[in-house]
């Protein structure tokens, strides 16, 4: 039999800055500055033209791009005419002055070219505060964050038990059973040094996991039944319990709000931007549309919600048959995100969009599956899960919140409701409208092209109010027994 090789532990580090990669040996080293930190010739004179200047010695040159620049953007700009025209073009970036909270700027470009350049709502700006959420002057860098010790891993004893659990449990998707085996064998393996398994078993891992703090929003749960009025014969659904698990939509923000990964790519303010080469409008992200500006301006009547930054909360939901074989078993997930993060951030699978809940399917008999009551109730459960799920924003949708930025910064944020994303039956479930009608307008569909009002909350609680529902149903396709 051969000899085997000896395990060797990752003992050399690259010495370039900013690069944290560590080899074995020497010539895992070298092969990796010579592919990803390259010394390149200086080209130039040669020696007999000028003499070079002398040079202590050094390390190869760090072609690494230059760090980003961290700097908080610029805080407060004008509100455009109210016409939408754009206005006039900047001749160089002005900055606001931080004495004053509504600044008589112009404009922004965005980027060096000066192909593009943008004006920013003028109330909700996302304005640095301290933690009490008192402004500061601009260009104020953000508040250091206490400090932590470079070897504290906790909840982790130490970095090879945050290796451990990142290995078994995000890289491999390890089973319990598995882990189980293997925190066993490297037990056996310790024995004689007196040692121990960074873990246990499975459950000393997940509750290691669990306690981490900058972790995932912890799930909750809640029941609901039928309590109507009910008939001689019980039908089954009435007397069960659905359960409904979700996660705190609030919560959930802070996560990606306090992202610093995002600090470069998020918006803390409604924007227009256009092209300064024609003046046409551009649209990009979510906060460079017309519903955030609109949103910010109703908000911005309150004076106590200047400074402010918003946040949308995009929600979106879509039934799922996970098995057809196995006893067609579905799942309702409801996801949610924030407007503020860029689309390249969100469609980058980066933590931006996440689940914050699993709704309730309720299922009957053939017998009773097209009963008016169990159609109600089924709608009802609906809409009365999605108001518990999303309570805990109701208080900051009209009083803000200070909070720490992926920037460093404190802000006050504001939440709003934003779209909601969902396929055609998922919007009449929504918009409470009968089947094979239009959720955005009361055009029926014999008569398409014809002219026809759009549907509006004040629109549709007034006919609420006045119509019967079978009225309501027939001639304007409301479902009005909805709480």
């Amino acid at each position: 039999m051969p000899s085997r090789c000896a395990h060797h532990l990752l003992q050399l580090p690259c010495p370039v800055p900013g690069c944290s990669r560590w080899f074995r040996n020497q010539s895992g080293l070298t092969q990796h500055r010579r592919s990803l930190h390259p010394t390149l010739p200086v080209s130039g004179p040669s020696p007999q033209d000028h003499p070079r200047p002398s040079r202590s010695p050094s390390l190869p040159r760090d072609l690494s791009p230059p760090p980003r620049d961290l700097s908080p953007p610029p805080r407060d700009f004008s509100l455009p005419p109210p016409d939408f025209s754009p206005p006039p073009r900047p001749s160089s970036p002005i900055l606001p002055d931080p004495t004053h909270e509504d600044s008589n700027t112009n404009a922004e470009f965005t980027d060096a070219s000066e192909r593009c350049y943008r004006t920013f709502h003028s109330k909700l700006n996302g304005r640095p505060c301290m933690a009490d959420g008192t402004f500061l002057p601009h260009g104020t860098p953000p508040t250091p964050a206490p400090p932590k010790a470079p070897n504290d891993w906790s909840p982790y004893r130490n970095r090879i038990e945050f290796e451990a659990a990142e290995f078994a449990f995000k890289r491999c998707h390890m089973s319990a059973r598995n882990l189980d085996f293997l925190c066993d064998l490297m037990a056996a393996t310790l024995a004689k040094h007196h040692d121990t398994p960074p873990f246990t078993d499975h459950k000393d891992l997940h509750n290691v996991i669990d306690a981490t703090q900058l972790g995932d929003v912890p799930w909750q749960c809640f029941s609901a039944q039928y309590t109507g009025e009910r008939p001689e014969v019980v039908p089954p659904w009435m007397d069960e319990e659905f359960e409904v698990w979700y996660r705190d939509p609030r919560a959930m923000a802070h996560n990606i709000l306090a992202n610093p990964t995002y600090k470069d790519e998020i918006d803390y303010a409604p924007f227009r931007e256009y092209d300064a080469s024609d003046e046409t409008r551009r649209w990009k992200d979510f906060m460079s549309g017309d519903w955030a500006w609109q949103q910010a301006d109703t908000i911005s009547q309150d004076p106590e919600t200047h400074g402010s930054a918003l946040i949308p909360i995009i929600l979106g939901s879509d039934k799922t048959t996970v098995s057809v074989g196995t006893g067609n078993n579905e799942y309702y997930p409801l996801y949610a995100s924030i407007g503020n993060v860029r689309n390249n951030v969100r469609r980058a699978h980066r933590d931006a969009l996440v689940i914050i809940g699993f709704l309730a399917i309720p299922k009957t008999d053939q017998t009773h599956s097209k009963d008016d009551l169990f159609r109600i109730f089924r709608r009802q459960l609906f809409h009365s899960s999605l108001s518990a799920i999303l309570s805990s924003l109701k208080p900051v949708m009209t009083e803000y919140e200070v909070m720490r930025c992926g920037d460093g910064h404190f802000r006050r944020v504001i939440y709003s409701l934003g779209p909601y994303i969902a396929d055609y039956d998922e919007q009449l479930v929504l918009s409470c409208i009968v089947k094979h009608w239009c959720p955005k307008c009361i055009a029926v569909r014999t008569n398409l092209d014809g002219d026809a009002t759009y549907r509006t909350r004040e629109f549709t609680d007034f006919l609420i109010n006045e119509l019967h529902a079978d009225v309501l149903w027939d001639e304007f396709g409301l479902i009005g027994d909805l709480v």
